[in-house]
């Protein structure tokens, strides 16, 4: 095992400023403006992390998008949190334990296209929680805030890799990695896709246990980030799915996010620069306006998104709010969950209208740029699968630009 490579010192790539307000507006007035202190953007890693990342920064190119939303999966890749070894300076960001290879190539095409990125650290390595899923926190939460430390180093602006880890095809000898401001704790974590066991008996009741994992979980990744003694970086913690079935003995628990954020407070969950959340559609008929009432009421979608606001600022003040994920499937291909493409590129129009109206709202990614092949997977995008595009490409681009 190698020691830590020093970091050649260059000019800090400074960070992107985000609008500050406390003020809330109302989610009913979304008339479109022609200035905007809003971030547009995509959160898509099929094609720009995975895929050809030519075609993929092509597209977010055309798209005019302005950020890129991507999973940085605890190890450098999936394949680490399965099967990586344990580093042996889990904060030095050249330990040969961690393989960021496709990351490095994603943030030099993001410069290149002048793009910003959101990183989401996501995932435990099967190392650092005793064998078990991913989904399952880390045994000791130092160590998620050491690799946090770690990505925060590696792509502060300032950091050159070690000659074994570079790419010369994309960069010379002496060049640091682009900067990455903008980060996530985690994603979904009360959908028990990314985070289990959402619930956990003891003292004769149902605790959240998603909550307790993942107050230590934002902890520690807001520490991480901030520790490496560099400037401008903004961590969103929450990232929070649009609903849960707050039933705790059911096959699949998920805890809804009012529940959840009041749970990860008195969790212990301390603070974070803004929150993030993914306020979904539940059902087809259901517009961007749309607001849950009676049973789905603790349901946060776009047109109840104020009270969610309104629960931050009673437990943190007036944070700001990321939109991390937003989208509305397509019928075709969809025809169980999907609306018309008429009807997407009309509620896309009419959800960054909305955003733009909030000014406590800095960011809005779609999801995604194209279709999922699989019909068992994600039909919101921009385009079809075949890369044909829908209506909503173009009322994609005509969305003003924060």
């Amino acid at each position: 095992m190698s020691k830590r490579v020093a970091a050649i010192v260059v000019l800090v790539i400074a960070a992107a400023g985000l609008a500050v307000s406390a003020a809330t507006a109302s989610p009913k007035k979304h008339a479109v403006a022609t200035t905007s202190h809003l971030l547009v953007g995509i959160n898509d890693e099929a094609d720009t992390l995975y895929g050809n990342p030519v075609t993929g920064f092509q597209a977010l190119k055309a798209l005019n998008a302005q950020v890129l939303r991507v999973n940085l999966y605890w190890g450098g890749t999936q394949w680490a949190v399965s099967r990586g070894a344990k580093p042996t300076d889990p904060t030095d960001p050249g330990d040969p334990a961690y393989d960021w290879s496709l990351y490095d190539r994603l943030m030099r095409y993001a410069a290149t296209y002048h793009i910003k990125v959101v990183f989401s650290i996501l995932f435990t390595p099967k190392w650092a929680n005793g064998g078990a899923a991913r989904t399952v926190a880390p045994t000791n939460p130092q160590e998620l805030e050491d690799f946090a430390s770690a990505a925060a180093q590696r792509y502060s602006g300032l950091y050159v890799p070690p000659a074994w880890q570079q790419q010369p095809t994309l960069e010379s000898p002496t060049d640091p990695l682009p900067a990455v401001k903008l980060w996530t704790a985690w994603n979904e974590p009360n959908n028990p896709v990314f985070l289990t066991p959402q619930y956990k008996r003891a003292g004769g009741k149902w605790v959240i246990e998603s909550a307790v994992s993942y107050a230590k979980i934002c902890n520690a990744i807001y520490t991480g980030i901030h520790s490496a003694g560099v400037s401008g970086e903004t961590v969103a913690c929450g990232v929070t799915a649009p609903k849960g079935n707050d039933a705790p003995t059911t096959s699949r628990p998920s805890v809804d996010p009012i529940s959840f954020l009041i749970a990860a407070k008195k969790a212990g969950m301390k603070k974070f620069d803004v929150y993030a959340h993914h306020p979904y559609y539940a059902a087809p008929n259901e517009s961007p306006t749309y607001v849950p009432t009676g049973k789905t009421a603790r349901r946060i979608q776009m047109g109840n998104i104020n009270v969610l606001l309104a629960e931050i600022t009673k437990l943190y003040g007036p944070k700001h709010l990321w939109i991390t994920e937003y989208g509305y499937q397509t019928n075709p291909p969809d025809k169980s969950f999907g609306v018309s493409w008429a009807k997407q590129a009309a509620y896309l129009t009419q959800v960054y209208a909305m955003a733009r109206a909030n000014p406590r709202i800095d960011m809005l990614l779609w999801f995604l740029i194209k279709d999922e092949p699989s019909l068992g997977g994600w039909q919101s995008g921009l385009e079809t699968d075949t890369g044909k595009h829908k209506p909503a490409w173009n009322a994609f681009l005509k969305v003003p630009r924060g």
